[in-house]
């Protein structure tokens, strides 16, 4: 079956006002994976009016105020020209004037999150602005007009240049049309350019009147912004298992799809979750193993570091193969496969290093190198793979697109001291909430609901969500009692 004709299926798992969970799967396979948790709410693309702290002239960047607990970074190359104060002179080979001479502490300053904060490090920002839309990303602060360069199709590219060009942004304003403008009418896309015109006028408006620091552009919750970013014309149906988070989503997928009136499905059986109607559940929790298995019975270890993350490929038992040769080649292929998935589904940045099983043949390298590459082609995310070393080493560089759903659901383990990891108690809880609030959906639930779990667990609920515990006795007309097991 070509890839083109590939069934391609959106899951949007719900719970009420805590957390969000996007799955897209192809041919029951899962292929991408996010998770938003109230708590941990993403800033990645909010756009805010900052104030400059403090200006490092060794780093050449500047601190930026901008609300969070702790101040944003901004580098001098991310400093648009409009906010240079006082005279300059470049020097001979200096791309940009020093930091100190053209910005000041104390100065207001309109700022986006590109980086959300990581441990000790503050937010990276820019003050280069973009609103993403359906169809197009607009630009401020920088004018060009392009094509992504994920749309190969050259006459697409030709279409959507001869739309670009027909269209008249604002003056420091550019349009890059992405691939979900790929067949879409020039309508269509004169309608979603309209609504980001209108968009940054009241983005404009906002940042005059507010005081630094304030937030003045919130992205989209990730429901919405999944509809937005992921959902394509390969995308054939939309499970969703909340009934007023399925209506949002049917509002912006019949702007996307108004032809396609069935595409938005909602789950409503409280005897089994969404995930497990469709059998995702195993594949979702490998997400969160040190290992991954392939077809074949070989196993990819992933091992992470502060700098890098490196992968490791074992054969396991491939039957049938007695030449070592053959086997190591169809062993690599399948791991560059494997291993291209599980980037995307762990979001892995920075630098990766993969250890395949030697191959003496250059050409089986090769082989090798091409298809990593080829797989890495559906990956939203920008990456660069070098080629096989002598020792059998591939390095690539893929870009993080944000915090991975095993950075915000795990923590450091309190009896290892921190050299393992488990769930944290925020997931659990919301686990044990999921788990409530399916078996109050169901008719035969009785008028006190006794739930177990353990001491830990029990108490974290009973402290940190009573609210949400007397918000589902109210919904449901039932009562909802903890109980503690504990261990022996």
């Amino acid at each position: 079956m070509s890839p083109k004709n590939k069934r391609q299926k959106m899951f949007i798992s719900v719970l009420p006002e805590e957390q969000v969970e996007v799955v897209l799967a192809e041919e029951g396979k899962v292929n991408e994976y996010y998770v938003e948790m109230v708590h941990q709410e993403k800033t990645k693309g909010n756009i805010y009016k900052g104030y400059i702290h403090n200006i490092d002239n060794g780093l050449q960047a500047a601190f930026i105020n901008y609300g969070a607990e702790r101040n944003g970074f901004l580098q001098i190359d991310e400093v648009h020209p409009e906010y240079y104060q006082g005279g300059y002179k470049l020097n001979k080979g200096q791309r940009y004037p020093l930091i100190q001479k053209i910005l000041k502490p104390g100065q207001e300053i309109l700022v986006q999150v590109v980086k959300e904060p990581t441990g000790k490090k503050g937010a990276f920002l820019t003050s280069y602005l973009s609103l993403p839309g359906r169809s197009f990303v607009y630009t401020i602060g920088r004018d060009q007009m392009g094509v992504s360069r994920k749309i190969e199709d050259e006459k697409e590219r030709v279409r959507l240049k001869k739309v670009l060009r027909s269209l008249t942004p604002a003056e420091g304003v550019g349009l890059i049309a992405r691939t979900a403008a790929v067949g879409q009418p020039k309508a269509a896309l004169e309608h979603d350019f309209k609504f980001l015109n209108r968009l940054w006028k009241e983005v404009r408006a906002k940042a005059q009147e507010a005081k630094a620091p304030s937030l003045v552009y919130k992205e989209l919750s990730l429901a919405p912004r999944a509809v937005r970013d992921y959902l394509t014309t390969d995308v054939t149906e939309v499970w969703v298992d909340d009934a007023e988070t399925c209506e949002t989503v049917r509002d912006y997928a019949a702007l996307a799809f108004p032809r396609k009136s069935g595409l938005v499905k909602l789950h409503d059986d409280p005897e089994t979750t969404l995930l497990e109607r469709f059998n995702l559940v195993r594949q979702v929790q490998e997400i969160y193993s040190r290992e991954a298995l392939m077809p074949s019975g070989g196993r990819l270890v992933f091992d992470q570091t502060e700098a890098l993350t490196a992968v490791d490929i074992n054969s396991g038992k491939i039957g049938g193969e007695r030449n070592f040769q053959k086997m190591a080649l169809k062993t690599n292929l399948e791991a560059a496969e494997e291993i291209a998935r599980q980037l995307r589904l762990r979001d892995i940045g920075g630098q990766v290093v993969i250890d395949f099983i030697e191959m003496k043949d250059p050409k089986h390298c090769r082989e090798v190198e091409k298809t990593m590459r080829a797989a890495l082609k559906n990956d939203r995310a920008r990456t660069d793979v070098s080629r096989i070393s002598s020792f059998g080493l591939m390095e690539l560089v893929r870009q993080r697109l944000g915090s991975s759903a095993i950075a915000i659901s795990t923590e450091a383990c309190p009896y290892c001291k921190g050299t393992g990891i488990r769930r944290n108690m925020e997931w659990q809880a919301l686990s044990a909430l999921k788990d409530i609030h399916r078996q109050l959906r169901r008719k035969s639930c009785p008028d006190t609901l006794k739930y177990d779990c353990d001491e830990e667990v029990a108490i974290y609920l009973l402290n940190h969500k009573r609210t949400m515990l007397c918000d589902l006795e109210k919904r449901y007309d039932k009562t909802i009692h903890i109980d503690f097991v504990y261990d022996d």
